[in-house]
């Protein structure tokens, strides 16, 4: 499992938002205190989906992204 990690929650949520359009399984949680970057919340996916993770990251501009730990 893989957490995304954003400063903004409006693009936390967008982020989500186009990874579920490309059908994956997503969750939103709290994020982690360890991680401690955040607006407060994360999204989490199946590892499996990395490569189609960081396909969106390259081609959409977060400026707030922080990045993507393992959960």
């Amino acid at each position: 499992m893989k957490i995304a990690v954003f400063r903004a929650r409006t693009e936390t949520l967008t982020f989500a938002s186009l990874l579920k359009s490309y059908g994956v399984r997503v969750g939103i949680i709290n994020t982690p205190r360890r991680l401690n970057v955040s607006c407060g919340i994360s999204v989490t996916f199946e590892s499996a989906y990395l490569s189609v993770a960081e396909n969106i990251l390259k081609r959409r501009k977060f400026d707030s992204f922080a990045g993507i730990y393992d959960a």
